[in-house]
């Protein structure tokens, strides 16, 4: 027999049950509201990763104008620009060794719009200075590696030697005569030229100078007798007989000057070698999406046969490693610079 059910009124159930109703209704209306929350921030990131980018993007130069860092980025930009449809001005914020722009970058909005261009000058400055104002492995997330370049050791052509072991002897002979400029202090072309030093075991005393261009204008001038710099920024003078070229910091010598020695082999100081590379970092927490959007395009970018030949003709040895390649780049490095400042006890005066 079919059972008659009976339809009763909320005044007449049981006290206890209209109010156990009302109260599970409630509580789904709270986990529906939660739930819904907890998915905004997702699909408010999913909308913000598919329209990247929709503004300008800032491409921040810790150094000033002439460099390296500066060259790369003015190379990389319209490239960026052309692919997203959308400007990327690049911005030189120079001073502190790099200090200056690279903690700009790192307290900036996390959200891709504001990337560095970072030689391996950031891992060498925590090992000079306790009061670098940011952590690279903590305030930065890396996009990629874009090059390497060989630096290279110059004298004023006015200086009587023809070869690194010539200029050695001259050193030695009366170190107060001589002296090499860098774009500033604790700039990789000091520390190698501090390698150097250490190494070759002389004394050319540091003018530090703000910037590569004034280095290098007084290198030519006469005021300063020698140099360490990169290729790309001193290759031109080299080869219009203003500058004298006597060995390259790398392990092996650069096709772009092949009747260049390395140091290791002109001076006889075998595995004498200081690196130099160029790479994007973004700050830490911008959405893995948007650095590898950005790491994607920049590999496009460095793959242009007329970027990749504008630069290789610079003497620069173009290198694309992807984010998870690069940040295995820095822990390296930073360990390489740890040992060497430790090992040559270099000191950075405040």
């Amino acid at each position: 027999m079919m059972q008659r059910i009976k339809l009763i009124s909320a005044s007449q159930a049981r006290p206890g049950l209209y109010a156990s109703t009302l109260q599970q209704w409630a509580i789904r209306l709270v986990l529906a509201i939660v739930g819904g929350s907890s998915l905004a921030p997702q699909l408010l990131l999913a909308q913000t990763v598919a329209k990247f980018p929709d503004k300008s993007i800032r491409f921040v130069v810790p150094f000033p104008p002439g460099g390296g860092n500066d060259i790369l980025a003015r190379a990389i930009a319209p490239r960026l620009a052309e692919a997203f449809g959308q400007t990327v001005v690049v911005d030189n914020r120079a001073g502190a060794g790099g200090n200056i722009g690279s903690e700009f970058v790192a307290k900036s909005a996390p959200d891709g719009y504001t990337i560095l261009m970072a030689s391996n000058q950031i891992t060498i400055n925590p090992w000079l200075d306790n009061n670098v104002p940011f952590d690279i492995e903590k305030d930065f997330v890396a996009v990629a590696q874009v090059a390497s370049v060989p630096m290279v050791l110059v004298i004023n052509p006015a200086i009587p030697a023809n070869d690194l072991k010539s200029f050695i002897a001259l050193v030695k002979a009366d170190p107060s005569k001589f002296n090499h400029s860098t774009p500033g202090t604790g700039t990789a072309q000091h520390i190698a030229f501090e390698v150097f030093n250490y190494s070759a075991g002389v004394k050319v005393t540091h003018v530090p100078y703000k910037g590569t261009g004034p280095a290098i204008a007084d290198l030519i001038g006469g005021q300063v007798q020698s140099a360490i710099g990169t290729m790309a920024s001193l290759e031109q003078h080299v080869k219009a007989g203003k500058l004298r070229a006597l060995g390259l910091t790398t392990a092996v010598r650069s096709a772009a000057m092949p009747d260049v020695p390395t140091i290791a082999e002109a001076a006889g100081l075998p595995g004498f070698e200081v690196p130099l590379w160029y790479s994007i970092l973004a700050p830490a927490n911008t959405p893995k999406d948007i650095v590898e959007k950005l790491s994607a395009e920049i590999g496009r970018a460095l793959a242009d046969r007329a970027t990749n030949e504008r630069l290789t003709g610079q003497g620069f040895i173009v290198t694309y490693l992807n984010p998870k390649e690069m940040d295995e780049m820095i822990k390296k490095d930073l360990l390489y610079w740890q040992k060497t400042i430790k090992a040559i006890g270099l000191k950075i005066d405040k």
